[in-house]
């Protein structure tokens, strides 16, 4: 049985999408609500920054559709100061501040994008991975090219965290390896298309693994080439191609 194919947008709030996506008059606080009858799932970038606040955290939970689910961006603190070290309290306070979210049906993925300076170290990882709850599902997007080995890869599995599938021309060496029973696609540029958009060639390509990996893993995929509107319209080729 094919497992599910979510296929979404890095963030919602952009002012480019007002026409191409958002009816011209309709006012920002109602966007996610718009978004949510094109697509099922959406990764904030937000959380990276800074903490939300409870009632803009409750407002997500409340203003999209049933079944729709939310992939979040861990903490810089966590990732980018800390660098994974000391992770307890931060992930508490992080995990405090989504709480409205986390306790809700729409929680998805937990993304940890670590810095392009930071080199494979794994016994920092290991512990890290140890500190992570083991309720919430956990994703690593690592931008520097010693972390791509098969001890890092086993590591992820003793944890059930996935590696993170990034498709950017300016990192080739990221790899596509599945080290959980999901996977987790974040598509930063098109290489083949105009100005970062993904040329038809390379969706289709896309669509060819997709098709394929869902026998196996079940998918989370966003697209991240936001300017000129490319990432909504990128998304939902996918999804009328893949047949969703």
């Amino acid at each position: 049985m094919a497992k599910p194919v979510h296929i979404g947008c890095s963030g919602w709030n952009y002012r480019d999408w007002r026409g191409p996506v958002y009816p011209e008059k309709l006012p920002a606080r109602q966007w996610l609500e718009c978004y949510g009858e094109l697509f099922d799932t959406v990764e904030i970038n937000n959380t990276f920054y800074r903490l939300p606040s409870r009632s803009a955290v409750e407002g997500w939970v409340e203003q999209s559709p049933r079944g729709f689910r939310f992939a979040v961006k861990a903490s810089r603190y966590l990732t980018h100061v800390k660098r994974l070290r000391e992770m307890k309290q931060g992930v508490r306070r992080y995990l405090e501040a989504i709480k409205p979210l986390a306790d809700s049906p729409k929680m998805g993925p937990i993304l940890w994008q670590l810095p392009a300076n930071f080199k494979r170290d794994d016994e920092r990882l290991g512990t890290a991975l140890e500190q992570l709850p083991s309720g919430q599902r956990h994703c690593f997007e690592f931008r520097h090219e010693s972390w791509f080995a098969p001890e890092v890869y086993e590591l992820l599995r003793r944890h059930r965290a996935a590696l993170v599938i990034g498709d950017d021309p300016e990192r080739p060496f990221q790899t596509q390896e599945f080290t959980a029973t999901w996977t987790y696609i974040r598509f930063h540029r098109g290489n083949r298309g105009r100005r970062g958009n993904y040329s038809g060639r390379e969706l289709e390509q896309w669509r060819r693994r997709i098709s394929s990996w869902r026998s196996r893993v079940e998918v989370y995929a966003y697209f991240n080439n936001d300017w000129e509107a490319f990432a909504p319209r990128n998304a939902r080729w996918l999804i009328e191609h893949l047949g969703e």
